[in-house]
């Protein structure tokens, strides 16, 4: 807070002006608690409502402690995703069946369709208080020594004391902070599409997670009662696409499983092809030396994007948030907040990001022999 003289020789508390990029994990909950804290919040949002879609997602360790505090705990846990999981084969026989919720290395930890947890966060955001904007973007960032100029797409001009970017792997504010995303991303070799669909089953009673394997390659079915959530994922080279397109990831889809028959994955890939709604991305990590500059700082993917398979990024989106804006409001001044920030949770970071490897050989094997492993190791764990 810092404070300006009237008129009248009165002084009045002016609150800090803060704008936040980006309405998922990350930015909700540090919107949540900068407006606790005492600042003005704005948060902009590309798409045009809360985004809602999305796979079953976990809650763990410190992440489990902050919903406490954030009084949302027991929402969270009265929603908790609760199912039965199996690997089968290409004609549907279950190889391993299991309990993912009972594995002793998730004992604590809370699983949690997506949307639910979004809109959990976003419900615990005063409205009257913080101000949310949907359907827009920043075009530009002009940094001065007391504040942010922003542009926004459509134009309109505004200045901000801190300005954070929580929009995702592929970050505009940090492409417009700090440069061009390559030079953050660290590419995995994996692709994966994501639909929400109504048409394909699993024939299992209740909730229910399906997992097919095949060297390089990984089909998944959630089935919930209100619906069903279908993933293609595969190893792959580079390959040539721009995350803004639409059509070109339903074509990449066709040239990997077209004409793979086994399991299910006729009906995913046309379920996929056919939805309104394709999600499509690369995997990979996004890996940098400081998460902050000047005025500006990134959380949650769009700073240290741990990818998928560690089943880490929401925990460490709520937990970064959490610990930059404690140390926004412990601290007169942002660049000691911005020191401690970076020296306090990259070791956190770096030590999930280094797990990832593991993860892959066990989803994606490439050998026969890995593949078998992969299903040993499922089996052993409910021995």
């Amino acid at each position: 807070m810092f404070k300006i003289v009237s008129d009248k020789n009165k002084q009045k508390t002016m609150k800090k002006r803060v704008l936040i990029s980006g309405a998922s994990f990350a930015g909700l909950t540090l919107a949540y608690w900068l407006n606790k804290f005492g600042y003005e919040v704005t948060v902009i949002e590309l798409g045009k409502e809360l985004r809602t879609g999305g796979s079953p997602i976990d809650v763990r360790g410190e992440a489990l402690k902050i919903a406490r505090e954030m009084g949302i705990y027991d929402q969270i846990k009265s929603n908790e995703y609760i199912h039965t999981d199996e690997i089968v084969d290409a004609q549907d026989q279950t190889l391993v069946k299991f309990a993912i919720n009972a594995l002793p290395e998730y004992l604590g930890d809370l699983e949690i369709h997506r949307g639910v947890l979004v809109k959990i966060i976003y419900d615990a955001i005063p409205k009257d208080e913080v101000k949310i904007m949907f359907g827009s973007s920043i075009a530009t960032l002009v940094q001065q020594e007391d504040h942010v100029q922003v542009t926004f797409e459509t134009g309109q001009r505004q200045t901000y004391d801190l300005v954070f970017g929580a929009d995702g792997t592929h970050s505009t504010v940090r492409k417009l902070a700090l440069g061009p995303e390559e030079a953050f991303k660290k590419f995995l070799g994996v692709y994966f599409g994501f639909a929400a669909t109504e048409e394909i089953k699993t024939g299992r009673p209740g909730s229910t997670g399906i997992v097919y394997r095949e060297l390089g390659k990984q089909a998944v079915i959630f089935e919930f009662q209100n619906g069903v959530n279908t993933i293609l994922v595969f190893r792959a080279p580079k390959l040539e696409w721009n995350y803004r397109d639409r059509e070109r990831p339903r074509q990449i889809l066709k040239e990997y499983f077209g004409g793979n028959n086994n399991w299910k994955i006729p009906q995913i890939l046309e379920a996929m092809v056919r939805a309104d709604e394709l999600y499509f991305d690369e995997a990979c990590q996004i890996r940098m030396p400081s998460w902050t500059i000047g005025r500006v700082a990134l959380i949650g993917d769009a700073a240290y994007a741990p990818s998928f398979f560690t089943g880490m990024g929401t925990s460490l989106a709520m937990q970064g948030a959490t610990l930059l804006a404690k140390q926004l409001h412990a601290h007169d001044d942002h660049q000691t907040a911005f020191a401690n920030y970076n020296k306090v949770f990259k070791p956190i970071v770096e030590s999930v990001q280094a797990r990832v490897d593991h993860s892959l050989k066990i989803q994606l094997p490439e050998t026969q022999e890995e593949l078998e492993a992969s299903f040993a190791a499922w089996s052993l764990s409910q021995e």
